[in-house]
């Protein structure tokens, strides 16, 4: 019997807690137990990826290991009913890249309860410009938009330049909302302005006011994805009945904060889970993010980059270097 050989990045433990990066030759019979066999067109890059790419056991726990919490590809074998050779397919989330080789390997085997299959609207590339950051970004937008009209005034987003913020400006501009973007890199004004983005500020002025339980009500809502003193700040200044969506804690896990905004202006503080979403509501935020919530720019919010070209990219990715989103292409 011939079994399929195939090329990943693969780290490994050389050392206490020293960790190296290489791309090798797999067999698929090292993958793990799953009802389908993906073979695998395209990744993307997320910060969890460079957390597990460098030996982080917060997120991974065992090595060898093959990280890419995103994948798209094409059905090679399935024992589900609900797949079938050729079906063009997404998986994002679950345990995928974290303990479960991922995406930067070119097949995965996973349960046929993770996979999404692929929403008319979107094709396997454009859907890993979206990925883990893009669905957690669509979740963010339903939550906010939900409760939140584009009349009721400005939507801030923090970390505006990273993946999640980057495509949150973008669905919100393409309905019609007036964002204003939170960035630390002032070269990234014209990449935000491109987006959509009516206004932009800088970290500093997004975390005024520490030392005061409220601010001046100025935000309809928020979309924040770093956590820590700037999103506390942007609870203070969240309006009445205004909703806050919170999914990332890069700045701080913390957060100082009183009830009032809370008890006083009625804010909600809506937590965005997209790694154990359920599966119903998974494919309704797919298929918005496939048809009404598209970025009319949507390749302009991405660099795309080969499997051998990753290493660097990942380093970046871990100094807060990037800008939008990195795609991978895999069958190369």
């Amino acid at each position: 019997m011939i079994v399929k050989t195939y090329r990943a990045m693969v780290v490994e433990e050389i050392g206490e807690k020293r960790f190296s990066r290489s791309i090798t030759q797999k067999t698929v019979d090292q993958l793990p137990d799953g009802e389908v066999l993906i073979k695998v067109c395209w990744s993307s890059l997320n910060y969890k990826d460079g957390l597990s790419a460098s030996g982080n056991r917060g997120v991974t726990k065992n090595y060898p290991h093959t990280p890419g919490i995103d994948a798209s590809g094409v059905v090679e074998e399935s024992r589900s009913d609900a797949f079938h050779p050729g079906d063009k397919v997404i998986v994002t989330s679950y345990d995928l890249g974290m303990n479960t080789s991922g995406g930067f390997g070119q097949y995965i085997r996973v349960p046929a309860a993770w996979v999404v299959p692929l929403p008319a609207g979107l094709d396997l590339r454009e859907s890993m410009i979206f990925g883990t950051a893009g669905f957690t970004a669509g979740m963010s937008v339903m939550a906010l938009t939900h409760s939140v009209l584009a009349d009721r005034g400005d939507i801030l987003v923090t970390g505006a330049t990273g993946g999640v913020g980057s495509l949150a400006v973008a669905i919100l501009a393409g309905l019609g909302y007036s964002v204003t973007a939170v960035s630390g890199k002032k070269e990234a004004a014209p990449f935000l302005t491109a987006l959509g983005a009516r206004k932009i500020i800088s970290r500093n002025d997004a975390a005024v006011g520490q030392e005061r339980p409220l601010l001046k009500g100025i935000w309809a809502g928020v979309i924040d994805t770093v956590g820590g003193e700037i999103l506390a700040s942007a609870i203070k200044a969240t309006d009445l009945q205004g909703v806050v969506t919170c999914c990332g804690n890069v700045a701080s896990p913390d957060l100082p904060l009183t009830v009032f905004p809370f008890i006083l202006r009625g804010v909600s503080l809506v937590g965005i889970d997209s790694q154990n979403c359920p599966m119903e509501h998974r494919r309704k935020v797919w298929q918005h993010l496939a048809t009404d919530w598209k970025p009319t720019g949507l390749d302009d919010l991405c660099r795309e980059v080969t499997l051998d070209g990753l290493e660097r990219e990942i380093d970046k990715i871990l100094v807060g270097g990037q800008t939008g989103r990195v795609i991978v292409r895999m069958d190369t």
